[in-house]
């Protein structure tokens, strides 16, 4: 049985906004990662020890984002991530960013591919990996 998507939250900060004081669109994608820092984290493979072990690494080879609200400063936003697509050297994860209310005010996208960190080739993704992004599968994937 597939667990609830895993859940983030944070808040914008001043240093988050532009000129309009709305987030400045570039930084969904920092809190889109410290979101999957936190769910890898959550999962029992911290993003920090991956890096010291040096074994392997999961780059991000694609990032898009769709904006639907504006998220102003101060505001508490709940962030939402499923694993939409589990293969064989990559994943791909959804983040949904809600406000307090429940309305959406954004979706992105990130995939990331597994790669051998001392040669930098693509490899298979390791079953640990598997197993802890498993639980987070969409209802919607298909694979």
């Amino acid at each position: 049985m597939r667990s609830a998507p895993f859940e983030h939250r944070f808040r914008v900060a001043l240093h988050d906004t532009d000129a309009a004081g709305v987030l400045f669109f570039g930084h969904l994608f920092r809190h889109a990662h410290d979101a999957y820092e936190a769910l890898m984290a959550h999962s029992g493979l911290p993003l920090d020890a991956l890096i010291r072990a040096a074994e392997w690494h999961l780059p991000l080879v694609h990032a898009e984002a769709d904006y639907g609200a504006p998220l102003r400063h101060g505001e508490q936003v709940r962030v939402t991530i499923e694993v939409l697509e589990l293969g064989q050297r990559a994943f791909t994860l959804g983040y949904r960013f809600a406000l307090e209310d429940g309305r959406e005010a954004a979706r992105a996208r990130t995939v990331h591919v597994c790669i051998e960190a001392a040669a930098g080739v693509s490899r298979p993704l390791p079953e640990s990996l598997r197993a802890a992004l498993a639980p987070y599968r969409s209802a919607a994937s298909g694979d």
